[in-house]
């Protein structure tokens, strides 16, 4: 029988005595110790038990045979239904050794069970799938009676806060919590519709649908109420906005939670930005920089004065690439300022405020406190306006290093925007020192990689940077990146640092396509190409480029020697 699972005898003495002694399954310290992988452990522990071992892929598992067990079954089981016909029942399940099991099952169910074996992953995997994150939560908190009333559009709960304390819908809002933390989510949505709550996850800057059981509509407002309690918002208030922050402890790690809420005919919706408390600042490299960017960079958090702007959209990175220029120069000589909105990562060393417009501190307002502390670097989250502006530029010609974020599409379109809120172009080209834009693209999982010939009408798109491409990189999807072919995310940037020339362009006002035409001109790469490059390397996809980038912009060719 050991042969026949994997081990020698001796090696399966030895592991059942130690199994016995620290109390656990003898699967388990068998995994553990690596002695045999699971799923080569399972298929020949069904083989020695006349059984079948199933991969549950697909197609497997007969989606009517899922009513036949509660959920609350499953995930107490750990088992999955796999088929159901004339009163009997096959269920997977990846405990070999569990002799009672059967007999329970047939107790429980009134059915005839055949026993399977598939891997642990496999069956949660499953459990999930077919039904749902919280599923048996939501099942036991269904068998109790659904809320009153929470059908209608305008419904809310007799008595939220009871509903918002009850054991349950903790459970509950911590599962989904924890699936989207498992998921490596940054983002849950939690978004209210006619009789339905569409609950989903930023992952790799793409929704994603998380799969939480239909019925869980009736506890929308439950669970609304608990986020509320959660970061000590007004319970009571249904019709303004309200933005809070919580705590919350996950598997021994902690997470900062950004608590966002809407008013909507439906209901309120709600958004949770997860943050975690241990995550390491990345090198410039790790975060995908490279080459003359990477370059550039190194030599401008050298500069003793003047701003550095970091572009693009909401999701794009912007903040982690501040936060690592920021580690880079966090040294006991160096006193480091920052006012931000909010602060996503406390560092050590460095004295971080959060604005509050509520009281009246303003970017600006903190601006002018922060310069009597006598800084030599400052952060400032966001140039929102005019205000806040001018004072980082004059903190800037003061003989400062000032790093802020702007939303704009690319580089050159950040000096039209200073000018769009009032500054005088003068003002701009005086201070700046570069502005870097950037975009976040989806690797290609490293573990389902494959190298195939391009469609020569997708390169077309891509422009003629790319026409000698000959291979392009794919994620066939598997089991690590859950099929989506992608795992994590890179950098791609463009940086137009300011000479002589781009200054005074600036100075008179020049359109940011003609910035954008003299930039390149003098070495700045285009997102477009930055991507290109990254399709070559076989770390991200040709759709992916496409999908976060501008089009390609006219530009001028270069002439060797021109000026």
């Amino acid at each position: 029988m050991a042969g026949r699972l994997g081990v020698s005898s001796d090696q399966a003495k030895l592991a059942s005595a130690e199994a016995r002694r620290q109390g656990v399954a003898l699967k388990g310290w068998l995994i553990q110790q690596g002695a045999v992988d699971e799923a080569s452990f399972l298929a020949n522990a069904a083989e020695a038990a006349g059984t079948r071992y199933v991969t549950l892929e697909d197609g497997q598992i007969d989606e009517k045979s899922v009513a036949t067990i509660p959920a609350s079954l499953s995930t107490h089981y750990r088992i999955v239904p796999v088929s159901a016909d004339n009163g009997r029942i096959v269920v997977a399940t990846d405990d070999p050794f569990n002799e009672h099991l059967a007999d329970e099952l047939r107790v429980l169910l009134d059915r005839e069970v055949t026993l399977v074996l598939a891997t642990s992953e496999a069956i949660r995997r499953s459990i999930r799938r077919h039904y749902g994150v919280g599923a048996d939560t939501v099942e036991q908190m269904t068998r109790h009676g659904a809320p009153e009333g929470t059908e209608g559009a305008e419904a809310v709960d007799a008595d939220d806060e009871n509903a918002a304390r009850d054991a349950s819908v903790i459970r509950l809002l911590n599962q989904i919590l924890s699936d989207a933390v498992e998921q490596r989510a940054t983002d849950v949505h939690f978004e209210p519709y006619e009789g339905q709550l569409r609950v989903r996850y930023r992952i790799d800057g793409v929704l994603r649908d998380a799969g939480v059981p239909a019925s869980a509509r009736h506890f929308r407002h439950a669970l609304v109420s608990r986020a509320k309690i959660m970061s000590n918002l007004d319970i009571a208030e249904h019709r303004l906005p309200q933005d809070g922050r919580a705590q919350l402890q996950l598997s021994g790690h902690a997470y900062d939670l950004r608590i966002s809420i809407l008013p909507t005919p439906q209901g309120e919706a709600l958004n949770v930005r997860i943050l975690s408390r241990g995550m390491e600042i990345d090198t410039l490299e790790s975060l995908g920089f490279e080459g003359r960017d990477l370059g550039l960079l190194h030599e401008l958090i050298r500069k003793p004065h003047g701003i550095i702007l970091v572009t693009g959209p909401t999701g794009s990175g912007k903040t982690t690439t501040l936060y690592t220029l920021l580690k880079r120069l966090n040294k006991p000589e160096t006193k480091i300022l920052t006012v931000e909105d909010p602060i996503e990562y406390r560092m050590k060393g460095i004295t971080q405020m959060q604005v509050n417009p509520e009281i009246g501190f303003t970017f600006a307002r903190a601006l002018r406190s922060m310069l009597r502390h006598d800084p030599d670097v400052m952060l400032i989250g966001e140039t929102r306006d005019y205000e806040t502006a001018e004072i980082t530029i004059r903190t800037a010609l003061t003989g400062h290093l000032v790093f802020s974020t702007l939303h704009t599409n690319d580089a050159p379109s950040a000096m039209s925007r200073l000018i769009d809120m009032g500054v005088e172009p003068f003002l701009i080209a005086s201070s700046v020192e570069a502005v870097l834009a950037q975009r976040l693209v989806r690797l290609v999982c490293p573990h389902c990689k494959q190298w195939r010939t391009p469609e020569e009408g997708t390169l077309r798109e891509l422009g003629s940077e790319s026409s000698d491409i000959t291979r392009v990189a794919v994620g066939a999807g598997c089991t690590a990146c859950r099929f989506t072919g992608f795992w994590g995310r890179t950098c791609i940037s463009e940086m137009m640092v300011m000479d002589s020339r781009l200054r005074a362009m600036v100075t008179e006002k020049k359109h940011a396509d003609e910035l954008r035409r003299e930039a390149v001109r003098r070495g700045m790469e285009l997102l477009r190409i930055s991507g290109i490059k990254k399709i070559r390397e076989g770390l991200t996809t040709v759709q992916e480029v496409l999908r976060v980038t501008p089009s390609p912009e006219m530009v001028e060719p270069v002439i060797v020697g021109e000026g």
